[in-house]
């Protein structure tokens, strides 16, 4: 076998070799015949003629993402910036179209992305942006759908991924967040004391209620039992005013020996002889003495007093006028 013949088989072998060839899934594969579009062929094993034709392009027909950062501002003149993601693929329909009709489709998706945020953010505040990116996102969904779909591409979904203002406009509306923050911690403190306080005032309110009405009832038992002891006294023929005297003086003492039995209290008596205090125990005696007398008084005063009867013109004075009475 001579060599030129060994040479032309294996030519012919790879060239045999290179008729066939894969596709892999989710991809297709653009033939072209002499430089003009032949055909698109699908995952598998494809067969093509060697030398005439010859594999122009592989297509990707996964869903694919471009993150877009575009710088705009906002209607209240605050600069941000805005983190816009585009997820899309090819149309397997149209792969002529994306493969052919768009040289670079990233950059065509990122300039309808600019024009679109551009267009929509200066019409919003800042506050407004954030509620409403939401409708950011569907309005370059629109757009990129209407303008994409001539060329082969399906935009699946986009997103505002994020929204970054300058960093003094993010310090300044934290300063304002934790400002309304302290004001309405501030408003829940004030409540809670003005509750405290309320609740505090009514405890102390009833406090001396119970306490006026303790210390009445103790007065009105002391009273009752003063009566009781003053009938006791007079029933073994003591009189009011020395019954009284004896309970004064037998107070007194009580009182002392009350005062004496805490360890921790101080006793001053003024004045601090014994002839002073013998007189000032007979001060209150008679004081006590007084008061009874002066009770007797006014009971004899209250008591109706009988009209005088009048007077009788006595014998030798028949001719005087009778003298009247005042």
């Amino acid at each position: 076998m001579s060599i030129p013949f060994i040479i032309i088989l294996v030519f012919g072998f790879f060239i045999f070799l290179s008729s066939f060839f894969t596709v892999k899934q989710q991809s297709s594969v653009v033939i072209e015949r002499f430089g003009k579009f032949l055909s698109v062929r699908n995952s598998g094993l494809q067969l093509k003629i060697p030398i005439v034709d010859r594999i122009a392009g592989r297509v990707n027909l996964k869903i694919q993402q471009l993150d877009v950062i575009i710088e705009t501002k906002t209607k209240d003149n605050v600069f941000i910036k805005m983190k816009v993601s585009v997820q899309f693929k090819v149309i397997q329909e149209k792969v002529y179209d994306a493969f052919y009709k768009l040289e670079y489709p990233h950059d065509q998706i990122t300039a309808y992305v600019f024009d679109v945020v551009r267009a929509e953010v200066p019409k919003l505040k800042l506050d407004d942006v954030f509620e409403r990116k939401d409708d950011i996102a569907i309005a370059v969904k629109r757009e990129l759908n209407e303008a994409m779909t001539t060329y082969g591409y399906d935009i699946i979904n986009t997103l505002v991924t994020d929204i970054d203002p300058d960093i003094q406009v993010k310090n300044a509306m934290n300063r304002i967040n934790a400002a309304d923050r302290e004001k309405t911690a501030a408003e829940f403190e004030a409540e809670s004391s003005r509750i405290r306080i309320v609740a505090k005032a009514k405890a102390e309110a009833e406090s001396k209620r119970l306490q006026g009405q303790g210390i009445a009832d103790q007065r009105r038992e002391i009273a009752r039992g003063l009566v009781e002891s003053v009938e006791v006294l007079n029933n073994v023929g003591i009189n009011s005013q020395e019954a009284s005297a004896l309970i004064v003086v037998t107070q007194h003492y009580d009182t002392l020996q009350a005062i004496g039995a805490d360890a921790n209290s101080n006793l001053i008596l003024l004045p601090n002889s014994p002839q002073a205090g013998s007189d000032m125990l007979n001060n209150m005696v008679a004081s006590f003495s007084a008061s009874n007398q002066v009770g007797e008084m006014m009971k004899k005063n209250n008591k109706k007093v009988e009209k005088p009867k009048p007077i009788q013109p006595q014998s030798g004075y028949e001719d005087e006028a009778t003298p009247e009475i005042k």
